[in-house]
């Protein structure tokens, strides 16, 4: 059996530097923007096809002020769209947090020629957009759409 040894001063330097590494990693992390992703549930059906809208903010710091209190725009791609906005404190860095699900239901009362929708979520900062995400229904002919 062989039994190694390290120098007992060789393992100090080796988990400071470890724990530097990982410190600069996390900061490389909140430094990033946060993104989005929007899903959809279920992504095809027939109609009237009700679906829930779920989007989720991944990544970044915590109190990013551009992503803050936004306003939220949903574009349903079926002439209806939906804008909400909250009324809250002024952004404190290091104090405020970022709200990370936004999520809304829909009904799709219409198929078409095509019958997908491209449905689109904006965050929004006064007029400018900081973060969008699409993703598309499928609406098919239900039992009560004249086929004509």
């Amino acid at each position: 059996m062989i039994q190694r040894r390290c120098a007992p001063g060789l393992l100090a330097p080796v988990f400071a530097l470890a724990v530097l590494f990982a410190g600069v990693a996390d900061a490389q992390r909140d430094d990033k923007k946060p993104s989005v992703s929007l899903k959809a549930s279920p992504t095809i059906g027939f109609s009237p096809l009700k679906v829930r809208l779920t989007v989720e903010v991944r990544g970044g710091a915590d109190d990013d002020a551009d992503f803050y209190c936004p306003a939220i725009e949903w574009d349903f791609d079926d002439d209806l769209t939906s804008e909400s906005y909250e009324d809250c404190e002024p952004h404190e860095p290091g104090k405020s947090s970022i709200r990370r699900y936004y999520s809304t239901e829909h009904v799709f009362r219409e198929y078409g020629t095509g019958s997908t929708y491209t449905v689109r979520f904006r965050m929004k900062q006064g007029d400018r957009v900081v973060a969008n995400a699409s993703t598309n229904v499928t609406v098919r002919a239900g039992l009560r759409d004249d086929l004509d």
